[in-house]
């Protein structure tokens, strides 16, 4: 049912396309980022970041910093490095790091909760309740609960990305493996981005698709025995794939300041949906604020 959601919103969102120019990647309308150059900026507001996590409190949102600087091949942007491969006009390809998003629900104060701008990144279903409608939540509820969780530790990924700029919008893939050996999980990953403007008002539009390998998935969503022996040997992680929507909105009021409407929902994988530790099948964001750039 989710997902049919996703794919309305999206079916009224791209037809906007058609009442506005085609935006370059790079253009009069689109602000880059200068080569040797540091781009910093702050948004102060207020935002939310609901947790899929049964027990665990939702994220609020105060104040999304940004930071980024492009060299003529290596670049950094909110906490992430990367290397430019190749740079077409059709196409880049670079290598890149990236935080884990599934992490952040786990801790507070993991980069994924403070960098939400990214680098340009839900209906509940309580294993408890007893309104609960899914015939597997329900059986679920009368099984043990799980103990104390062990920690989720937090990693950073590493791997490959390629851009391909075309009039339709920006087609983004990339694949990344655990570089600190945390759970040796991958995750591959395809959004299509949509950058439109309107006199004042920057908008971008994106569809993401995001699948998590099966050691991804048993780390941060499986049971260890010490937890619950029954979860440990009743939920069996598998590989997953969410998918999700994203819009986002500037207004430009001077040089300097902008005022910043963010959203995004994301449709948590089946396969995921199904460990003891969560009781939502979705997760969604906002934030409203007022954004300087230095």
């Amino acid at each position: 049912m989710k997902k049919l959601k996703v794919l309305l919103l999206s079916c009224i969102l791209l037809p906007i396309l058609a009442w506005a120019d085609v935006v370059d990647s790079c253009g009069e309308k689109v602000e880059c980022i200068e080569i040797g150059r540091w781009d910093v900026g702050i948004a102060l507001g207020y935002g939310n970041r609901t947790n899929p996590l049964k027990d665990y409190d939702d994220i609020p949102i105060y104040l999304v910093p940004t930071f980024a600087y492009y060299g003529d091949s290596w670049f950094f942007e909110n906490g992430n490095f990367g290397y430019t491969l190749s740079e077409q006009e059709k196409f880049t390809i670079n290598l890149t790091t990236s935080f884990s998003s599934d992490s952040a629900y786990f801790h507070r104060w993991d980069p994924s909760n403070i960098f939400i701008a990214g680098t340009n990144k839900f209906e509940p279903r309580t294993l408890l309740s007893s309104t609960a409608t899914s015939p597997t939540i329900l059986k679920a509820a009368q099984e043990p609960e799980v103990g104390e969780l062990e920690k989720r530790h937090f990693t950073y990924f590493g791997g490959v990305e390629a851009f391909f700029y075309t009039r339709a919008g920006t087609i983004n893939l990339s694949l990344a493996h655990d570089l600190l050996n945390v759970h040796q999980g991958t995750e591959a990953k395809l959004k299509w981005l949509y950058n439109l403007a309107i006199e004042d008002w920057k908008f971008e539009m994106a569809l993401t698709f995001d699948w998590k390998s099966e050691e991804l998935v048993d780390y941060y969503y499986g049971i260890r025995p010490g937890e619950s022996r029954y979860w440990s040997q009743a939920y069996q992680a598998k590989s997953a794939l969410n998918t999700g929507i994203e819009f986002t909105s500037h207004y430009v009021i001077t040089e300097h300041w902008d005022l910043l409407l963010l959203a995004r929902y994301t449709h948590i994988g089946d396969e995921i949906v199904a460990s003891p530790l969560l009781n939502e099948d979705y997760t969604s964001t906002f934030f409203v604020g007022a954004a300087y750039r230095f």
